[in-house]
C-alpha cells in the first residue's frame, strides 16, 4: 500500500513537472509565432474614421460618385497571421456593416482578403490574394460580376501610417486596364 501510495505521489510530482515543461514549450512557441508574423497590416490596427468615394453604379459608363463617412476597427486574429477589420459604412440612403476578414499564408508569404457583406450576410466573397512591397499591397482576384469576366484588383497604400489608403479597381480586358470604382482614406478615430 504504501509503495502504491509511493508511485502515485511521485508520478503526480513528475506529471506537474512535465504538464509545466509542455506549457512552458507551448507558451515559448506562441511567443516565437507572434515575433514572426507579419506586421504588413499593423498600419490599420485600431479605430478609424474613413472617408469613402464610391461610384453609384461600377458597371455603366456614367460617373456618378458617391461620398460618404464610416468607421472601421481592426484587430489581430490566429495570434497575428491575421486580422479582422469591422466597418460601419453610411451609405446615403442606409448604414449597414461589413466585416475584412484576413490571413497569412507563411509558405506562400501572401495574404488572403475575403469580404463579408452584412446587406448578404450568407455570401463570402472570393478572397483576393497577394502580398506588400514598399508599403503598398496589392491584391487581386478573378470573378463573374453583372455577367461578366472581371479581374478584382485592392491597393492599400500605407506609406502614410497615419493617413492609409485603400482602393478597389476593376478590369474588363484581362488586367490591361484598371478602372478605380471605391477608394477609402482613413484617419485616426480619437
Amino acid at each position: 500500500m504504501k509503495t502504491t501510495y509511493l508511485l502515485l505521489v511521485i508520478s503526480f510530482i513528475f506529471g506537474k513537472q512535465a504538464m509545466a515543461e509542455n506549457i512552458n514549450d507551448i507558451n515559448h512557441q506562441d511567443s516565437q509565432e507572434e515575433s514572426i508574423a507579419p506586421n504588413d497590416f499593423d498600419f490599420e490596427l485600431g479605430t478609424w474614421k474613413v472617408k469613402h468615394r464610391r461610384l453609384r453604379n461600377m458597371f455603366s459608363d456614367k460617373k456618378e460618385w458617391l461620398e460618404f463617412e464610416g468607421s472601421s476597427s481592426t484587430t489581430k486574429i490566429l495570434g497575428g497571421y491575421g486580422n479582422l477589420e469591422d466597418n460601419v459604412l453610411h451609405f446615403p440612403d442606409n448604414s449597414f456593416r461589413a466585416v475584412a476578414i484576413r490571413s497569412y499564408d507563411s509558405a506562400t508569404k501572401k495574404w488572403s482578403i475575403w469580404w463579408l457583406d452584412g446587406r448578404s450576410p450568407n455570401k463570402l466573397d472570393a478572397p483576393v490574394i497577394g502580398s506588400f512591397k514598399n508599403k503598398v499591397g496589392l491584391f487581386y482576384a478573378e470573378e463573374v460580376l453583372n455577367g461578366i469576366q472581371t479581374k478584382i484588383r485592392f491597393k492599400w497604400d500605407s506609406s502614410k501610417q497615419e493617413n492609409p489608403k485603400w482602393e478597389q479597381a476593376f478590369s474588363f480586358d484581362d488586367g490591361v486596364t484598371w478602372e478605380t470604382n471605391w477608394t477609402m482614406s482613413f484617419s485616426p478615430a480619437n
